[in-house]
């Protein structure tokens, strides 16, 4: 075994170890795979975790949008039961997400599409409702999807002196803060209780992110709840 895991970690293939030891194929692959060896892959230095937090509200907002099927009757996923019926042909929703970076202060719109118009107008109004927090924003970041690369959307961040950041292509982690909120947001609300229909869904999209932001206390921010980190870091009293 010992002189498995050397040859591998010299990024010989399985095949190559079997006929260099002269062992079967699937013993050397039943050692990597014990070994956790399994795949190339494995042997290459996982990607340092870099963290950040910006020092002001604003001056970074993540965005982001998760596509999740409609429904008319509940499915397997809220029931647990495998019988139950998908909603067939009943279309998507698609959760458009906007997070600040210092705070977590969220905006939630569930939307008909992906595509450049309901993005763009997505926008306009998260800026105006952290506008209107207090928050003025000067940078906003994204993936690479085609309706953040459009026209309209770069015109309405030129309109409001935003300026554009991307992710690089394949590293989500970079969008980190939206991940996490999406993350959260999939186990709390989508998922975390049983819906009668998409529509009933949709409509407590507004109350979950209003709970998020007013109540629930985040480890990473000492405890404090996103609108209580956005006031302490605006300077407000409330």
């Amino acid at each position: 075994m010992a002189e498995i895991e050397r040859l591998r970690r010299m990024r010989m293939t399985g095949p190559a170890i079997a006929s260099m030891l002269r062992l079967a194929r699937s013993t050397v692959g039943a050692v990597l795979r014990r070994l956790g060896l399994g795949k190339l892959s494995s042997l290459d230095p996982k990607p340092a975790v870099i963290r950040y937090e910006r020092a002001r509200p604003g001056e970074m907002i993540h965005l982001d949008i998760k596509k999740l099927g409609r429904f008319t009757h509940p499915g397997h996923r809220a029931t647990r039961d495998r019988r139950a019926g998908r909603s067939r042909h009943a279309g998507w929703d698609f959760l458009h997400v906007c997070v600040d970076d210092a705070s977590r202060l969220a905006y939630t719109e569930i939307l008909p599409s992906e595509g450049q118009d309901d993005t763009t107008a997505f926008l306009e109004r998260a800026l105006n409702w952290l506008g209107r927090q207090g928050i003025q924003v000067e940078r906003g970041m994204t993936d690479n999807g085609s309706a953040y690369r459009s026209k309209c959307f770069a015109q309405a961040l030129r309109d409001a002196n935003v300026r554009h950041v991307r992710t690089r292509p394949y590293t989500p982690r970079m969008n980190g803060k939206a991940e996490r909120f999406m993350q959260t947001s999939l186990r709390e609300w989508a998922y975390g209780h049983l819906y009668h229909s998409s529509l009933e869904r949709s409509q407590t999209i507004g109350p979950w992110t209003d709970a998020y932001n007013r109540e629930r206390p985040h480890t990473g921010m000492a405890g404090l709840t996103p609108w209580q980190r956005v006031n302490n870091l605006l300077g407000n009293d409330s």
